[in-house]
């Protein structure tokens, strides 16, 4: 008689649990790349303020939706067969040379050429994630293209204490200052209402991980959003990042990114709050932080072992099974 087969990380999970996660760029799709070992019912919402490289060119251009997030979301989330992985690297694939195509992914020409011929977004996106195999649906967290707005301290480096407001994503992202708070323009953007419904269906809502103030804190202020957020009887996860104090959140610690969360959204709680050991300086002054957010606290390795700052997608995948299975 054989030996029986060991449980796997799928086998101990519901395949049909629905999951939502929001955000964008590299932090999202890691995020997706460890939910779809989990799942069959993801569905991202994605960050629609892009208004750099390739997605800002075809923005600008087209008047559209910036592509870019919503094509790494898509490549996130492909079927592991040949047809998959061999789609994931067409939409992936970025031109080089000197021309007028230099620096744009073939995904994003792809995805545009689609909406101009289908004259719908939705249906283009679950268009290109048939052709992936994709185990989900990616959609926008709203309807129209968004513009960030920020309040950075020390943005001119000249005047570091002086305060200055900065439009758009690209130089929030990359200022040496201090964000304060963040807006958004238009302020009641044209909601995507399969999003909408997608929160309000789902067992779990999860947010990051992902550049703070320009992939996760912008669903807080898209008002429609946000009040699905809250009245969604999903519960609700919090992921922190793995280098909480580089970048946007220059000197950041973990404790300050939930109090950004609370003041950004006062009357949205949480059930989870996400961490790698890594980043936890201060256990129980966390656990108090989540605690206010009506959170529990879990702490586990979600990070490559030899690469601290990247996410391992199997550690990932086991630590939310841990928590959403």
């Amino acid at each position: 008689m054989a030996a029986p087969t060991p449980p796997t990380l799928l086998a101990s999970t519901p395949r049909h649990r629905r999951v939502v996660a929001l955000g964008g760029g590299h932090g999202l799709a890691a995020a997706l790349t460890a939910l779809r070992l989990l799942t069959d019912a993801v569905t991202a919402v994605v960050t629609v303020a892009d208004d750099g490289g390739s997605s800002g060119r075809l923005r600008q251009e087209f008047d559209v939706l910036p592509p870019g997030d919503l094509r790494m979301a898509l490549s996130a989330l492909c079927d592991d067969s040949d047809w998959g992985r061999t789609w994931r690297d067409v939409l992936q694939h970025r031109f080089d040379g000197t021309g007028e195509l230099q620096g744009h992914a073939l995904g994003n020409l792809m995805i545009v050429s689609i909406w101009e011929l289908l004259g719908d977004t939705v249906a283009g996106l679950d268009l290109v994630g048939r052709l992936l195999g994709a185990r989900g649906r990616v959609l926008p967290m709203a309807g129209e293209p968004l513009e960030i707005v920020a309040e950075i301290v020390g943005h001119e480096p000249d005047r570091p204490d002086d305060r200055s407001t900065v439009h758009g994503q690209h130089l929030v992202a990359s200022t040496r200052g201090r964000v304060e708070s963040i807006g958004i323009v238009p302020t009641c953007p044209r909601p995507c209402p399969e999003a909408l419904t997608a929160v309000a269906e789902a067992d779990w809502v999860m947010l990051g991980p992902g550049s703070w103030f320009t992939s996760v804190m912008p669903h807080l202020l898209v008002p429609d959003l946000v009040d699905a957020l809250t009245a969604t009887p999903a519960r609700r996860l919090l992921n922190l990042n793995l280098e909480v104090h580089k970048g946007e959140t220059r000197d950041f610690r973990a404790v300050d990114h939930l109090a950004s969360f609370h003041r950004h959204a006062p009357d949205l709680r949480l059930d989870v709050v996400l961490a790698d050991p890594t980043v936890v300086d201060d256990e129980r002054g966390l656990r108090s932080a989540a605690a206010d957010l009506g959170a529990e606290l879990s702490i586990a390795p979600v990070a490559e072992r030899r690469r601290p700052g990247v996410h391992d997608s199997l550690r990932l995948a086991a630590a939310l099974r841990d928590v959403i299975g």
